[in-house]
């Protein structure tokens, strides 16, 4: 039994806790309510101690800067692994099968048990050894010489030749068919020059019985001859190589190596992507952005900058030249006008792609590599075409594909490649070991609902969801016994059809002897744990207390036990939004899986984008439509492009004339650092500070609203600068905070904090919950009005100051829809708004405040698209866009497209055979 004794983290209310060891453990209760605080905070943390405890002496020095749990005692504790929802890097070079080591493994095989072909002719490549070729030359039979080429280096003078060889214990060499004695050499034989010159070795039969003196033969000539050593037979000749080169061409291949497998090794990286798998290329669309424009108007925009003055006349001066017309639109000019501007020479003029190569040479200056890129898109590397890696490495194969067509493969696909695949006696030998691991991991990452995943994709395209699950199968492939795991809502990212697969992830875990603690909302989840620990019973201050600890059925009259009873549940509207009005109409999407399909988004509405795991929601939502929106509304896409990604096809899209801007509200952190908080995010903390700069003594010291500001000097502490935390470098363990020991934390020197409002300073105050400030400034209009969103969006319970890096990713999207709520008011226009699973850390019932911020929103007339599996969303939604019917290769079309009704009644939809059931009768 795990025993916590008066835990007080964060809002903890000095709570005991009794935990089952070797138990599937949910924790659950309303978000706010100090589920994370428990798990991750005092029990994780915790077992991170213990862990570090048994490493070296070197390791135990840090346990004096970790902040310790805020326990009085904690018992039974064991070593502890944390499974959390974040992307685990953002470099272009991660992958899946890198950050699953599945690429290592593929890269041992194909080391191992690969066949290496010439990138000349396609021949196979041999490595010849003394051993194998006198097994082949004793195959031929008959007589045959042993010889081998002479080397270039030893072609000095004929004297020096005939010497050398002579020392070596050499008599004879040939050429062509004659064959001559070193000390009889006639004098038209050039030694120097004649490129058919062997030299003889042995002569003798090839008979078993000469099996010895031929090996040692061959052996010889390996190493006189530079590897290469020749058996000239009485029909045929031999050649043999004792390095990698081809049989029928003598190209030369490279040594095979694991590290040559991969793109993150120069030897076996791709020389002109250098492993990226795509190349900067200069787009015309972004050098002209705008062809309605003339070229007096800018149309070349890289001209347009301040800089370019002379290059701006040159270009009018040029396009009269060759009778154009500069006020003439760009797209109206003739094409040979325009092939000239963009990349031809005349005179001084060099068009504008040959102008912004020369550019290349100085981009050692920053400011000439940020404008670059602007006019620069990532295209897929002509030489490898996105494979990353050379084509001498591409050329080993087994089975006939190569390292990178694996990797191209879904999960899916790659377990039933790996069961069928068919391999030699003597490879299968090699391999069986590095397979039998193979297959292990890709089983655990099919298990966890990741099949349709492929190895190279890049990890920071993966949601937090996918992330965690990774982990959570690495964590299986690790076999670790007596651990403790701590899951933070594995469920998410989740289609319901999943579920149960993961669940029983999860019970194996436990059955290994671990236990396995998991913060969780899902009923199903929940209802399949061994324990359950419910925090409540509200959020906040109002939280932070046990409401029940033991199994599930047991809870009675809980929040969640209500809802897993059915006695509260989200409802179905009694009326729908009408859709058939103005709507968004994207016709021939195309992108990764997604078969050139038509959607439709009716304007004024919920729309939900459903499906399976892997069906192609993310890709039509946020690689096709939010590009082609930012397009046309900005001109350009503001969406952060990384080197390879590529921005869907359309045919066309209609609809967008009646929307103003587009807007993603993602779970991505407000901010990295303890100074970011809600009050600043939402833009309320200026009215607070001129509240403080207006007090009597505030002016008698001529304090200034710039004062009371943790983020500028003047009033801020000096020893944190207003963080009030201090960062502490872990070296090999993530970096912690710990407090100020100057300021305890208010973030202010000590003289700000004699001002006062109502008798606090303005640390307190931003110690106060959103909630209790409303409250205080119930007479302060401007500023209530912003806090009030903050309420209305769930987040009442949040203090005002809380540090950005203690917000759930749940928090951090509501903080912005709250923000866009202030914003609604004051400015005019028409959204469309894209959240991705925005019920992400929430509880039902949060889920239910959730959905009438998400209606406020369609009722001040925008348009709310929402990617979601919760099915207590999608029968909320208006629209609903089903996809799928599988993950994929085997998705990416529309199963169904229409009211929730409407898609529960389809009876292909996976989604529609769990809605019929939130529907109800």
């Amino acid at each position: 039994m795990i025993r916590l004794v008066n835990a007080r983290q964060h809002n903890l209310k000095g709570i005991t806790v009794d935990i089952p060891r070797r138990k599937l453990v949910v924790v659950t209760g309303p978000s706010g309510s100090g589920k994370s605080s428990l798990a991750f905070d005092t029990l994780y943390a915790e077992g991170q101690r213990r862990y570090i405890e048994s490493l070296s002496t070197y390791a135990k020095q840090f346990l004096e800067r970790m902040p310790k749990p805020l326990v009085d005692r904690l018992e039974g504790i064991a070593p502890a692994v944390a499974i959390e929802q974040r992307a685990p890097v953002m470099s272009s070079r991660s992958t899946v099968g890198t950050a699953t080591e599945v690429h290592d493994l593929l890269r041992l095989l194909w080391a191992r048990a690969g066949v290496q072909h010439c990138v000349a002719c396609e021949a196979e490549v041999n490595r010849d050894t003394p051993q194998s070729a006198t097994d082949a030359i004793l195959a031929g039979g008959g007589s045959v010489e042993i010889a081998f080429p002479l080397p270039a280096v030893a072609r000095s003078s004929r004297a020096a030749v005939i010497d050398n060889l002579r020392a070596l214990g050499f008599v004879r060499i040939r050429i062509g068919d004659q064959v001559h004695r070193l000390d009889e050499l006639p004098d038209r034989v050039s030694l120097e020059e004649d490129r058919d010159v062997v030299v003889l070795v042995d002569r003798l039969r090839a008979e078993p019985a000469q099996a010895g003196r031929l090996a040692e033969a061959v052996a010889t000539a390996f190493a006189e001859g530079e590897g290469i050593a020749l058996a000239i037979g009485e029909t045929a000749v031999l050649r043999f190589t004792e390095f990698p080169a081809c049989s029928a061409c003598d190209t030369v291949a490279p040594t095979i190596t694991p590290g040559l497998f991969s793109f993150n090794n120069p030897r076996g990286a791709c020389p002109l992507c250098n492993g990226f798998g795509a190349v900067l290329e200069y787009d015309e669309s972004l050098i002209i952005p705008d062809p309605g424009r003339s070229v007096r108007e800018g149309a070349i925009d890289p001209w347009t900058k301040p800089r370019y003055t002379k290059q701006r006349a040159l270009l009018v001066a040029t396009l009269e030249a060759i009778g154009g017309d500069p006020d003439t639109p760009w797209q109206d000019l003739a094409a040979d006008a325009q092939e000239m501007l963009l990349r031809g020479k005349t005179g001084k003029f060099l068009g504008i792609f040959p102008f912004l190569a020369r550019l290349e040479r100085k981009r050692y200056k920053q400011y000439i590599r940020v404008f670059l890129r602007q006019y620069q898109l990532a295209k897929r590397c002509p030489d490898c075409d996105g494979a990353r890696l050379r084509p001498e490495v591409l050329a080993v194969q087994i089975a006939g594909a190569s390292i990178a067509d694996a990797t191209a493969r879904s999960i899916e696909d790659l377990w039933e490649w790996l069961g069928d695949l068919d391999l030699g006696p003597a490879a299968r030998r090699v391999a069986d070991l590095i397979l039998e691991q193979l297959e292990g991991r890709v089983g655990y990452l099919r298990d966890v609902g990741l099949g349709y995943l492929t190895l190279d994709r890049q990890t920071r395209t993966l949601s937090g969801g996918e992330a965690q699950r990774i982990a959570l199968a690495n964590a299986l492939g690790s076999r670790l016994v007596d651990a403790l795991y701590v899951l933070d809502e594995p469920s998410i990212g989740l289609h319901p059809r999943d579920t149960d697969r993961l669940l029983s992830l999860l019970r194996r875990l436990r059955d290994l002897g671990n236990t396995v603690v998991v913060v969780e909302h899902d009923l199903t989840a929940i209802a399949e744990a061994d324990w359950m620990l419910e925090l409540g019973p509200g959020a906040g201050e109002h939280g932070g207390e046990l409401v029940h600890a033991g199994p599930v059925s047991e809870a009675t009259d809980t929040l969640t036990a209500k809802y897993l009873t059915d006695r509260k549940r989200i409802g179905v509207p009694s009326l729908r939004r009408p859709v058939d009005g103005a709507a968004l109409e994207l016709r021939g999407a195309r992108l990764h899986n997604l078969k050139n399909i038509d959607v439709r988004i009716p304007l004024g509405t919920m729309t939900a984008i459903t499906g399976v795991s892997g069906s192609g929601k993310s890709t039509l939502a946020h690689d096709i439509l939010m590009p082609h929106l930012d397009r046309r509304l900005l001109g350009e896409d503001s969406t952060k492009r990384y080197l390879g990604e590529v921005v869907g096809e359309v045919a066309s899209l209609e609809g967008w004339q009646r929307l103003t801007a587009a807007v993603v509200i993602d779970q991505a952190p407000i901010g990295r650092t303890p100074r970011s908080n809600p009050v600043t995010y939402v833009k309320a903390f200026a009215e607070i500070r001129e509240l403080f700069a207006r007090q009597p003594l505030a002016i008698e010291r001529k304090y200034t609203p710039g004062t009371f500001s943790f983020n500028t000097a003047g009033g801020r502490c000096p020893a944190c600068e207003g963080a009030g935390q201090i960062q502490v470098e872990m070296v090999f363990l993530a970096d912690v905070y710990v407090p100020c020991e100057v300021c305890n934390g208010s973030r202010y020197a000590r003289e700000v904090l004699d001002v006062r409002i109502m008798g606090v300073t303005i640390a307190e105050v931003l110690a106060w919950s959103v909630d209790e400030a409303i409250n205080r400034f119930r007479h302060q209009p401007k500023l209530g009005a912003a806090l009030w969103q903050l309420q209305q969006v769930g987040l009442g319970y949040l203090r005002l100051g809380q540090p950005a890096t203690t917000l759930s990713g749940g928090e951090a999207q509501r903080l912005k829809i709250a923000r866009e709520l202030i914003g609604a008011q004051k400015r005019k226009g028409r959204k469309l708004y894209l959240l991705d699973e925005p019920t992400t850390g929430l509880h039902l019932d949060d889920v239910r405040t959730l959905i009438g911020v998400l209606d406020r929103l369609v009722e001040a007339g925008h348009t709310v698209v929402v990617i979601e599996h919760h099915t207590d969303v999608i029968k909320r939604a208006d629209w609903v866009i089903d996809l799928g019917p599988e993950g994929g290769p085997g998705g990416g079309e529309v199963v169904v497209m229409g009211t929730p009704e409407t898609v529960a009644a389809e009876p292909r939809s996976h989604t529609g055979r769990y809605l019929r059931e939130a529907l109800g009768p």
